[in-house]
């Protein structure tokens, strides 16, 4: 009895899953749950569909936000509503519509009530408001003057606004009928009667002023009478003015100081250049015509400056102004006299007409000022007053500018009609002045031959007007030949400073325009700076390499290291220029061997040039430090018990070894601390054994002064004592007891800035870390268990591998739609492609059809014309 019942149950299970399959496959029995508004994004709760209605859902999905997207990609074209609260899904729509307008309220009284101190609202109908309304004020524009405003008598009113059907409407048996008069005869009488009213309403007015007048006369006349007498003193208490505090004074001294006035528009720099340019090219223009003799253009006149308060009032009643009758020759003249009075008057000028007119002023300033002593005439007076002080100012500043400009121009003053004596001397004058525009150079030579024979202030100047005639903003090739300007302005101040005598002076006055020219031109600076110090490194590499020695660099090539330092920063930690300054230096310290007093100078000129440059950065300079310790050794006597050696330039022993050991004891006497000269770096003559004792001094001098400098420099230095250790076993073997006592005193400094014991600080070490070990070859054991699934032993790696299946779950389900977006793509941009190329074929057709078409009809018009 059971495996029959057993059968029967899966025939049951069977028959439920077919019919289950057939109603979902049966489109008429699947619930559908529509929805009014279809949102993208929002998934739905009931969505239940046939196993094709998900693809095509997809496929809308992708129409209503990706093809949209790809057709509006490019267009800038979006409405994007900025009202308050649209896209916030938080507020309801009535706290939007408040919001709003409470918003749009607050918007209009910002403006129009911005400085109304009533908190209270002001109510409006159409526009206008409601206090206003209530008072009945409105004005009526009449001619009439009468008291009854805004009436008008009915007569008029039916002559205007009844259309003449007043005037000619029917009388009352009463009234005298007016068949015989016309219209017009009418209105005229209305006219006469209006004016008449109009005449007795005024007589009365006037009646009634002086009645009013008469009143107040009598009323002040009774007044005296009915007025409380008091005593003397109490009516002269009374008429006395109250005191002035503090407060009042200080507020009437306020109102009296000068108000401020507008500063001028600053000009940027391509306007100044201009200016600046067609200054200089007046100035010249006025030299040439000099030059040439030409006569002097008439003066120009000074502006008079009015300001913006003037009423042309300052006039003067002084002189006569009627025109005189006189018979002069046989004949009547009139206002001769005048005129030759005021062309006497027109050649003294206007300056006088302008003192006179500021004297004016003045005597009306102080008028007003001791005329009345009321609030509002002091305010008058204040403001004349500073109108006065600016136009004043305003002249002052005009009359200075004109006697800049005609010291500048000083045939501009002077008389017209000159002797020859006097035109041959100013032609002298002219030539001998410098021209104000100067051409830029085109090569080195031709700015020596601009600047040489002139002196140093000369030179300068014709630099400035060279760079102001040809600034970069007022041409195009401008740039270009300032650009190479530098270049030859460098090397004329390095042959400056390889002229015997050298003219250092010159260069550290041509300097600032080099500085200039740098700041314009930063690039072509750098380069043509790295070309000069290259080309000396290379000069010091091909001499060793040849001779094997190669001498100290001349004054000029230090005068470059000099202007780099000046011209680029030197606390960089690169930069292309001054790095190449710092090898040039090195090199220089290391490779030239110091064989006489000229190269002693010469090493501690760059050891001072090396100490400028790394001031602010610090940087630690080897090569200074042992060039110092070698100029030290030079000076000790005995070197049997340094207990140190020297490393090149300098040797231990040898012939040159003992450059700054004394020769005379005598030496000390006459010595005296002074500078070392720059020019003594090349051509140095010291002819007596004295001279080159005291020359041997203040090397030392300057050497110890750079120690210290080193030492101060560098006290923060951890490796300090062992740096200058062997710099104090030498000042400890100096014969001390032949210098001067300056210079015993400064070797005691140096000692005292030098540290005694070695600094505290560690060293600098690596920081100790773990060591990674290497990998090993031992097999990972992971324990499978259910049928190939890995498990993790802990909470964290189940965690964990449960969250990787998911990243790789969600990564491949990315990828899957990003497939299916790109397909999507390709075929609706395959579909627009196919539309395109189906329309060209068929317009290209039907033009083709109706070329074929006109070809045909061509044909047959010819055959029918052959016929």
């Amino acid at each position: 009895m059971g495996k029959p019942q057993k059968k029967k149950n899966v025939a049951d299970k069977v028959r439920k899953t077919k019919t289950s399959t057939e109603i979902k496959n049966n489109p008429f029995e699947v619930k559908v749950n529509r929805k009014k508004f279809d949102i993208l994004g929002r998934k739905g709760k009931h969505d239940v569909g046939l196993p094709g209605v998900s693809r095509s859902k997809a496929i809308n999905k992708r129409k209503n936000t990706l093809l949209k997207e790809y057709k509006q990609k490019g267009k800038a074209n979006k409405f994007i509503d900025r009202r308050f609260g649209e896209y916030d899904t938080k507020m309801a729509p009535e706290d939007k519509i408040l919001q709003r307008f409470s918003m749009e309220r607050q918007r209009t009284l910002e403006k129009k009530d911005m400085y109304n101190l009533n908190e209270d609202e002001e109510l409006t109908h159409y526009g206008q408001s409601l206090a206003e309304m209530e008072k009945l004020n409105d004005i009526v524009d009449s001619d009439s003057d009468s008291e009854e405003k805004g009436l008008l008598s009915a007569e008029l009113t039916a002559s205007h606004f009844g259309g003449g059907g007043g005037l000619l409407r029917k009388k009352g048996p009463g009234e005298k009928g007016d068949k015989g008069r016309s219209r017009q005869e009418l209105i005229d009488e209305l006219i006469i009667k209006s004016k008449q009213e109009k005449r007795e309403r005024q007589t009365q007015k006037e009646e009634s002023h002086v009645l009013t007048e008469k009143l107040d006369q009598e009323w002040k006349s009774i007044q005296g009478l009915l007025s409380h007498k008091g005593s003397r003193a109490q009516s002269q208490d009374q008429t006395e003015k109250p005191k002035l505090d503090d407060y009042d004074m200080m507020v009437r001294e306020l109102g009296f100081e000068m108000k401020a006035q507008p500063s001028e528009k600053l000009k940027s720099e391509e306007e100044l250049a201009r200016e600046e340019r067609e200054r200089l090219q007046n100035l010249e223009a006025d030299r040439l015509r000099r030059m040439r003799g030409e006569a002097a253009e008439s003066s120009k006149k000074k502006a008079v400056h009015f300001s913006a308060d003037d009423l042309n009032d300052g006039f003067i009643l002084d002189k006569e102004d009627k025109k005189m009758l006189a018979y002069k020759d046989g004949k009547w003249s009139v206002g001769e006299e005048k005129e030759e009075k005021e062309d006497v008057e027109g050649e003294e000028g206007e300056s006088g007409e302008e003192e006179e007119v500021e004297e004016d002023d003045e005597e009306a300033e102080e008028d007003s000022e001791d005329g009345d002593d009321s609030d509002d005439d002091e305010e008058d007076s204040d403001e004349d007053a500073h109108s006065d002080l600016e136009s004043e100012q305003g002249s002052a500043r005009e009359e200075e500018e004109l006697e800049k400009d005609e010291e500048e121009l000083p045939a501009a003053s002077a008389s017209c009609q000159l002797s020859e004596e006097e035109l041959k001397a100013q032609q002298e004058a002219a030539k001998a002045e410098l021209p104000y525009t100067f051409k830029a150079p085109d090569n080195t030579e031709e700015l020596k031959d601009m600047l040489q024979g002139h002196s140093p202030l000369i030179q300068r100047l014709i630099l400035e007007r060279t760079l102001k005639s040809n600034h970069p903003s007022l041409a195009v090739g401008n740039k270009l030949k300032l650009q190479k300007m530098f270049g030859f302005l460098l090397e004329y101040m390095g042959e400056l400073a390889s002229s015997k005598p050298p003219e250092l002076n010159t260069v550290n006055i041509l300097t600032p325009q080099l500085y200039g020219l740098c700041q314009l031109f930063p690039a072509a600076a750098c380069k043509a700076m790295q070309t000069l110090l290259g080309d000396s490194a290379h000069g010091i590499e091909e001499t060793v390499e040849v001779t094997g020695r190669a001498p100290f660099p001349g004054l000029d090539t230090l005068i470059y290291l000099k202007i780099t330092a000046l011209l680029f920063p030197t606390s960089d930690f690169r930069h292309p220029v001054t790095i190449p300054a710092f090898l040039c230096i090195s090199q220089a310290l290391t490779q030239c061997p110091v064989t006489s007093l000229q190269d002693v100078t010469c090493g501690l000129v760059l050891c001072c040039l090396a100490l400028e440059y790394v001031t602010l950065s610090r940087r630690l300079f080897p090569e200074v430090v042992n060039f110092l310790l070698g100029v030290l050794h030079l000076a000790v006597p005995d070197k049997t018990t340094l207990g140190f050696s020297v490393v090149s330039p300098f040797k231990q022993v040898g012939r040159n070894a003992e450059l700054l050991v004394l020769n005379t004891p005598e030496a000390t006497e006459g010595w005296s601390r002074t500078p070392l000269r720059l020019s003594a770096v090349q051509g140095l003559q010291l002819h007596s054994d004295l001279e080159k004792d005291h020359y041997r001094l203040s090397l030392l001098n300057t050497c110890l002064d750079l120690v210290k400098r080193c030492a101060v420099l560098y006290k923060d230095t951890t490796s300090i004592f062992h740096i200058f250790q062997p710099i104090r076993a030498a000042l400890a073997h100096l014969p001390l007891k032949n210098y001067p006592a300056p210079l015993q005193e400064l070797h005691r400094e140096v000692l005292e800035a030098l540290p005694e014991t070695p600094a505290q600080q560690l060293p600098l070490v690596f920081d100790k870390k773990k060591p990674i070990p290497l990998k090993l070859l031992t097999p990972k054991i992971v324990q499978v268990l259910d049928y190939g699934k890995k498990r993790g032993n802990t909470k964290e790696q189940r965690e964990q591998e449960r969250l990787k299946h998911k990243y790789k779950k969600e990564f491949k389900g990315a990828l899957r739609e990003i497939r299916k977006d790109t397909r999507f793509l390709a075929r609706e941009k395959l579909s627009d492609v196919m539309k395109r190329d189906s329309e060209r074929k068929r317009k290209v057709k039907e033009l083709m059809g109706s070329l074929s078409t006109q070809e045909g009809e061509w044909k047959a018009l010819k055959k029918m014309k052959r016929k």
